[in-house]
């Protein structure tokens, strides 16, 4: 699946432990009940995800490498299997949130449980692929820390009182000086290009060719986008893909999801709970619908990935590119050009979720630190909302 990677097995020993804690601190703020909570088919609860990513570890690395292997649980086998057919069987994703057994405590004793066999592993000479697979699982790890956060705050929101996650849990920041960054045609190539991680969709490395464009120097605010939905926006089907305008009508839907409208203005339901809404901070919680709306409503569109990502690469200075919204593109998400779908049940991670969404590039204020790269690839379906998604626009090129 992945290149083969070289790490030294007490730099490994190091990582696994300390992004292993950082997943128990992001639940840390949270009551039993809060983490056993699942507001909708598409988020799972926090205690769901603390035991699938371990069960990551125990089911394809110990049950594998480690002499005598004997699971914790057999039955955590099938009730914490996501999605893996290979594996077998699977407790359905939209029933996660009646698992109230196994308890967090049970839980967590079972991520202790796998945390001392992995490293006793680690004390051990490392079979050849045994560093690509711990890589790939603290990687899968991150996406779930994130999701952890996404998933929590969907739920808080649901509550009438909108709890506060934790006062200090990071909130949007707001943006640089609005603008546009030209690009020339270019013939490039796009892709993974290193030795460092990656994941399997974002190869092989390819060749594209981009007519001029331009990207906006900063993400979409509050501001602006507050100004599109007065304007009428969410009522006017000229700015809507029919799909998109079906969509908002079906869910009675008038401007973006945890915006609150308050008679002293606008407020926002954050993970440091209800907050003034900062007309300077990126517009958040946008699906591709809301965002090809307001872009086709700015006399703009959205980037493709391929220009998103050759602008990441030729002008990495160009605010909020990493870390502060998921940004939509107009890609559809699908396979690069000679991918092929490894093999195994680990082949199952990205390949067969190619169809019926599109890419976004970033990442968020909730994705953890290092994780993303210019050649990251996330995927959403046109409708998700509850993700730290935003916009940046982006429009054709000077000729010439």
């Amino acid at each position: 699946m992945l290149e083969q990677l070289e790490l030294p097995p007490s730099a490994l020993s190091d990582r696994f432990v300390n992004v292993r804690k950082a997943s128990v601190m992001r639940a840390a703020p949270l009551s039993d009940e809060d983490c056993a909570g699942q507001s909708m088919p598409d988020a799972s609860p926090v205690k769901w995800h603390l035991a699938h990513t371990t069960w990551f570890f125990e089911t394809f690395i110990l049950e594998r490498f480690e002499p005598g292997f004997a699971p914790f649980n057999p039955a955590f086998r099938m009730l914490f299997n996501s999605y893996y057919n290979g594996i077998g069987k699977n407790y359905p994703r939209p029933q996660r949130g009646l698992l109230t057994r196994p308890s967090r405590a049970e839980i967590m004793d079972y991520r202790t449980h796998v945390d001392t066999h992995m490293a006793k592993l680690f004390a051990q000479p490392a079979p050849d692929d045994f560093v690509t697979l711990c890589e790939l699982g603290l990687q899968h790890e991150q996406q779930h820390q994130e999701l952890m956060l996404t998933d929590v705050l969907h739920l808080l929101a649901q509550n009438p009182l909108l709890p506060v996650y934790s006062a200090s849990a990071p909130v949007p920041s707001a943006a640089s000086c609005a603008g546009w960054q030209e690009f020339p045609a270019t013939l490039t190539q796009i892709g993974h290009d290193s030795s460092a991680f990656c994941f399997d969709n974002e190869l092989p490395r390819h060749r594209v060719f981009l007519e001029s464009y331009a990207l906006a120097s900063r993400l979409v605010t509050n501001s602006e986008y507050s100004s599109f939905v007065e304007d009428g926006g969410y009522h006017n089907p000229e700015f809507w893909l029919s799909e998109g305008w079906e969509f908002i009508r079906a869910q009675n839907i008038t401007q973006p999801y945890n915006w609150h409208e308050t008679k002293t203005g606008w407020q926002q339901f954050t993970l440091a709970g209800l907050q003034p809404l900062d007309p300077e901070a990126p517009a958040l919680h946008l699906s591709y619908f809301e965002a090809s709306a307001y872009a086709q409503w700015a006399g703009a569109r959205l980037p493709t990935e391929a220009e998103w990502e050759h602008a990441a690469l030729t002008a990495p200075r160009l605010p909020q590119l990493f870390g502060a919204a998921w940004q939509w593109t107009s890609s559809s998400y699908a396979a690069y050009p000679g991918f092929r779908t490894p093999q195994g049940a680990i082949g199952e991670y990205n390949g067969k979720f190619m169809v019926n969404q599109y890419v976004l590039r970033g990442g968020s204020l909730a994705t953890p630190a290092g994780h993303t790269r210019a050649s990251y690839r996330n995927f959403f379906p046109a409708t998700a909302r509850w993700q730290f998604s935003g916009v940046r626009l982006a429009r054709e090129g000077k000729p010439g």
